[in-house]
């Protein structure tokens, strides 16, 4: 009995010992992630010009690491915190389609319907054929709707909005038939919010705010900025001239639904927790949640392993589930991704248009899974703000050069170094010539993006880098410079001496 009590009173020691070595250790390598997750933030936001930053980590139903990086507020200085609101793009859209699925359960509506029969005027054609398309389509991005129908959504700022945002769409054939491949379409998840508004008879804000965001306890996030003061939001930028640019672009309140609550890292770590099964939740039930994860296998994966759910995209890594989306407005961007098997979730919100937003998320989620990261990211905006910049440095000197010219030959006019040409036969002939030539490429200019992409440049210039605005008005002034040049010439001749 002796020899019992003594074992057991060097056994329980040694255990409690190596318990605290353990959690020492845990603590240890945390702490060196985070060094690790720090670095590389700083690193790519230098990189990539973003001003501000916040990320959060949530594990097992605990926030595990939240911290702020750089400004929401440039001129101000104002550093980013956890409760610092960012528009969070089409990482909406995951809202958008829980209230879907929870209006089902409900039995107010059912995802197998025709979306004509909530929107009775919707009626859509391919190739000129009448189409039906389902909530189920919409919610996957199979409705055949075109991606570039987001150059369509209106300026405004009215109640009624999203019912002006969802109209456009009676002027635009669908692209493909409903249900046979995956587009992504934003106007989808906008189509589905006036769904929401005709089932429930309640705005699309106000039912959001109140039957989603509360229950689950966000309470310091918006739907839409017409439910809060613009100037409790960070700054937003754009990126323009190898730097950050302060943009304040027009309001689109008819593409809520699909892109423009407004939240911060803390209530975003309570969404996490929710989708992750780590917060009960009366509201939603666990199997209502699995349920928004679960993919559309009934058309081709739109990237390698990669499907659509309900707002989100459910992609397989090294035998690995990751349930994650983007989100991208003008002067903002956002990226959630989650590990399900290990309720693991990382989110990042910024107030810059960049990539590099999702690029640091997924290289934040495999440095907590212990994985190598690779930061040689690129971010499409920054490389056309590059080849926009030279090119205007560009356009400068040739607009200087013919202004040079041009005032030189205005010089001899009015010193009778050179007189006017008789308009006839050649002159005409030159003149015409010019013109149509100067006339040709201007069209063809302010043309290009919608014959190749389907935009227009008021478009470009909401959500482009602001270089690429300075350089589409740059050329075009360049080009009537050299046009008055051209006519200069033509009109006049020199003076024989």
């Amino acid at each position: 009995m002796k020899q019992l009590v003594r074992i057991i009173s060097f056994l329980v020691p040694l255990i409690l010992g190596l318990d605290g070595l353990a959690a020492h250790l845990v603590i240890a390598e945390s702490s060196g992630k985070m060094e690790k997750i720090e670095e590389l933030v700083e690193q790519q936001r230098h990189i990539s010009k973003i001003p501000g930053i916040s990320l959060v980590i949530v594990e097992k139903g605990e926030t595990v690491y939240q911290r702020g990086f750089g400004y929401k507020n440039v001129k101000e200085k104002t550093p980013v915190t956890s409760s610092t609101l960012f528009e969070i793009g089409s990482t909406t859209k995951a809202f958008t389609g829980l209230a879907i699925l929870r209006l089902e359960k409900e039995e107010k509506l059912k995802r197998s319907d025709s979306v004509q029969k909530y929107i009775p005027w919707l009626k859509l054609t391919y190739q000129g054929e009448p189409q039906t398309i389902t909530l189920n389509q919409l919610l996957y991005h199979s409705s055949g709707i075109a991606s570039n129908s987001i150059a369509q959504i209106p300026v405004s700022n009215a109640s009624n909005a999203l019912e002006l945002n969802v109209k456009t769409l009676l002027n635009q054939e669908l692209n493909r038939k409903p249900g046979s491949t995956f587009e992504y379409a934003t106007i989808n998840y906008d189509v589905l919010g006036l769904v929401i508004e005709n089932v429930t008879k309640q705005p699309y804000d106000f039912y959001i705010k109140n039957q989603v965001l509360k229950p689950i306890g966000m309470k310091g996030s918006f739907v839409g900025l017409h439910q809060l003061q613009p100037s409790t939001v960070a700054q937003g930028y754009k990126i323009g001239f190898l730097r950050e640019q302060k943009y304040t672009p027009p309001i689109y309140r008819g593409n809520i639904p699909a892109g423009y609550i407004i939240s911060n890292t803390t209530d975003i770590a309570k969404w996490m927790n929710l989708q992750l099964g780590s917060d009960s939740n009366k509201a939603f039930n666990k199997q209502l949640i699995k349920e928004s994860h679960h993919p559309d296998r009934s058309v081709a994966a739109f990237n390698k392993n990669s499907y659509y759910a309900s707002g989100w995209e459910v992609v397989k890594k090294e035998a690995k589930q990751y349930i994650q989306h983007e989100g991208q407005n003008p002067t903002y961007s956002s990226f959630i991704i989650m590990q399900p098997d290990k309720e693991l979730g990382v989110a990042i919100l910024s107030n810059m248009n960049s990539s590099f937003t999702t690029s640091i998320g997924q290289s934040v989620m495999d440095i907590w899974e212990g994985k190598s990261v690779s930061t040689n990211q690129t971010d499409s905006y920054q490389k056309l703000d590059k080849i926009a910049t030279f090119l205007l440095s560009v356009l400068i000197v040739l607009g200087a050069i013919f202004t040079l010219l041009s005032l030189r030959t205005i010089r001899k006019i009015v010193r009778k170094q050179r007189e006017r040409r008789a308009l006839k036969g050649k002159v005409i002939l030159m003149l015409s010539i010019h013109t149509l030539i100067v006339s040709a490429i201007l069209i063809l200019v302010i043309l290009t993006p919608k014959i190749l992409l389907g935009f227009t440049w008021t478009f470009i210039q909401v959500w482009g880098p602001v270089s690429i605005t300075v350089l589409f008005y740059s050329f075009i002034t360049t080009s009537i410079i050299f046009y008055v040049y051209g006519i200069l010439l033509i009109l006049t001749k020199n003076i024989q001496q």
